[in-house]
């Protein structure tokens, strides 16, 4: 294992104390030009890097953001891919921690955020949070946020008319008996994508029928079991909108394990369009939730509060498209029902 480069190994190559490389490394005054170019020429070439801890108890800043995930999944890997984005040019740097227990854990937060806030982190964004608020001494910025109100600044995708237009979808292709699979219950996106999906059929006139609602989850897992009770049902529905993607894709390889065709004897729909969507087969009709905008929205906000702690919660909602494929069509028809209006796209 390589030795862990310190001060005292760049102060002995430089022929300099370990007080002159701190003035150095903190843009400090009382080092000779001479003298500190010669101190950052060790630093590159020893590849020299203060810890986190030693430089915010120097400047209690760290510049490093928090990111926690319970897990990592399609949608919290798509998140972090648009907060690299957003740190470029910032001068922050990201540190992405997760205990892999998924979402069986409430409360994982407050465990994750006592091992980074303070001497780690300025600041945190929680992704898909199990509570309302998290006491905190730093910034705290939440994605995909719990059900009730929150003094949090938060982002999140406009999931009621997102799910409005995926059933509106399905309804124009000719389906009347749409199953739905749930997100997890204590997401507010969940509860809003439900309730999206029912004022949809009111709005058509078509009364909901509570058989055709079930938990999905917002996982494989837990989507499998009730997507199949939902399509060995005596009348199974024709079409069935799942809460995210992979709840979806879970749907459609249930329905094809017992031999249904998709979308000829069943139409499946789901929401996030994660880049898996586009790839299974076949291709899957969903909402794009812009998840790599959520994450880059999120670091803003976060990077906001840091600098501007007095500033007021910001509360972002981001557009939802319908992105049509091959796993929706009308009833016992061919793929591709979709006509005008959302973006199209075939295999990639």
């Amino acid at each position: 294992m390589a030795k862990r480069i310190t001060i005292g190994d760049v102060a002995a190559q430089a022929g300099v104390s370990v007080a002159t490389v701190s003035k150095v490394l903190n843009g400090r005054y009382g080092v000779a030009k001479a003298t500190s170019t010669r101190v950052k020429a060790v630093i590159d070439e020893l590849g020299y890097e203060s810890s986190l801890i030693a430089r915010s108890l120097r400047s209690q800043r760290t510049n490093v953001l928090g990111i926690l995930v319970a897990d990592f999944e399609p949608f919290s890997t798509e998140l972090l891919k648009g907060a690299a984005l957003a740190i470029r040019g910032s001068g922050y740097e990201v540190v992405v921690y997760s205990g892999g227990h998924g979402h069986d854990q409430t409360g994982w937060e407050r465990r994750y955020m006592s091992r980074l806030s303070g001497t780690l982190t300025d600041g945190t964004i929680l992704v898909t949070p199990t509570v309302v608020d998290v006491v905190n001494d730093s910034p705290v910025v939440a994605v995909d946020a719990h059900t009730g109100s929150s003094g949090m600044p938060t982002v999140a995708s406009d999931n009621l008319k997102g799910a409005m237009v995926a059933t509106e979808h399905l309804i124009g292709l000719g389906h009347r008996r749409i199953g739905f699979l749930a997100g997890r219950p204590d997401l507010e996106s969940a509860q809003l994508r439900e309730q999206g999906y029912r004022q949809a059929l009111a709005a058509a006139g078509i009364a909901v029928d509570p058989e055709l609602v079930l938990v999905g989850g917002y996982t494989a897992a837990d989507a499998a079991a009730p997507a199949r009770q939902l399509l060995e049902m005596d009348s199974p529905p024709t079409a069935i909108f799942a809460a995210n993607d992979l709840s979806a894709i879970e749907t459609i390889e249930v329905a094809q394990g017992l031999g249904l065709r998709v979308p000829d004897d069943v139409s499946v729909v789901g929401f996030d369009n994660v880049p898996e969507s586009a790839l299974i087969e076949p291709s899957l009709t969903t909402i794009d939730q812009s998840i790599q905008q959520m994450g880059f929205e999120a670091v803003r906000l976060l990077i906001g509060q840091i600098e501007d702690p007095s500033r007021p919660p910001v509360h972002v909602t981001l557009p939802t498209e319908l992105v049509v494929r091959q796993s929706s069509g009308p009833p016992g028809g061919p793929p591709g029902g979709g006509t005008g209006g959302p973006r199209a796209e075939g295999p990639r």
